[in-house]
């Protein structure tokens, strides 16, 4: 299947967000005792994806997941879920709303003993209503809006 230039420009940015996000992420892990997963190789479990089930079974592939007493070799007890997501136009960002929805809503009821914080990171152009959504399921979100992502760049 082709990919036009923009579409993959897109996810350029969205791997940029990705990438600024994590240094963040690891030095909290590091300042609280906490285990950051993420992409990449861990002993523990197969493949590179950050992947999590839920209590049913269902696998869901995440951006961050912070853990009290993980380990590389050692899943953890997940303490905080997190998802990051670029959208550039309004027509998707609801669509992109329901997918960290339906990821991290899962998980955080299999594991709501342990209360998990529901995260996500957006940049771009997201509806209030996508917003409005995640925030009355509980999710924390930190907005960067298209305006202020092309002012970085351009400050660049």
């Amino acid at each position: 299947m082709a990919e036009s230039p923009a579409h993959r420009f897109g996810q350029i940015i969205g791997d940029v967000l990705e990438a600024a996000i994590g240094p963040v992420l690891a030095e909290f892990a590091k300042k609280h005792g906490l285990y950051l997963d993420r992409k990449g190789p861990r002993p523990c479990r197969s493949g590179l994806k950050c992947t999590w089930k839920d209590l049913n079974g269902n696998l869901h592939d995440l951006d961050f997941v912070l853990e009290r007493g993980g380990a590389p070799q050692k899943k953890g007890t997940p303490v905080a879920f997190i998802e990051t997501a670029w959208r550039r136009y309004t027509k998707h960002s609801r669509n992109k709303a329901q997918e960290i929805q339906g990821a991290i809503v899962p998980l955080a009821e299999t594991y709501r003993s342990a209360g998990p914080f529901k995260g996500a990171v957006l940049a771009g152009v997201f509806t209030d209503g996508a917003l409005t959504q995640l925030r009355s399921l509980g999710f924390t979100v930190l907005y960067f809006p298209y305006v202020t992502v092309v002012d970085v760049f351009r400050k660049s």
